[in-house]
């Protein structure tokens, strides 16, 4: 099951500084081995709410790969470029399976909402 990175990024004033550049020219050599790959990377169209800034959208190929690469040590070193200059929120989330629905999903809250409610009759 993928797990995907989403970082919403702001960048003061707009253009990386010389820190943040080479954030950008390293990253790519620490994620490889982790089978990381960026799947969206820019300006968002924001058709509800704010969005200031830019996002990243990355995917693993699970969890645990995910988080190898965040605390590797190569990551670990230039971490600090990246935070030390720019401005994110950094969330990981897993992939639904196959079978997923919104309508099951409800249907899931709605039954666990009766259990909890017949358990206190």
């Amino acid at each position: 099951m993928s797990t995907y990175l989403i970082n919403h990024l702001r960048i003061p004033g707009d253009v990386p500084n010389e820190a943040g550049l080479t954030y950008l020219e390293e990253v790519e050599a620490t994620v490889k081995p982790y089978g990381g790959r960026w799947l969206a990377n820019g300006e968002v169209s924001v058709v509800e709410g704010a969005w200031p800034g830019l996002v990243v959208l990355m995917e693993f190929p699970d969890r645990a790969a995910a988080d190898q690469w965040y605390t590797s040590a190569e990551y670990q070193k230039i971490l600090p470029l990246r935070v030390n200059n720019a401005v994110s929120d950094v969330v990981l989330i897993d992939s639904l399976p196959a079978d997923y629905t919104v309508r099951g999903f409800a249907q899931q809250v709605r039954a666990a909402i009766q259990s909890a409610s017949d358990s206190h009759s």
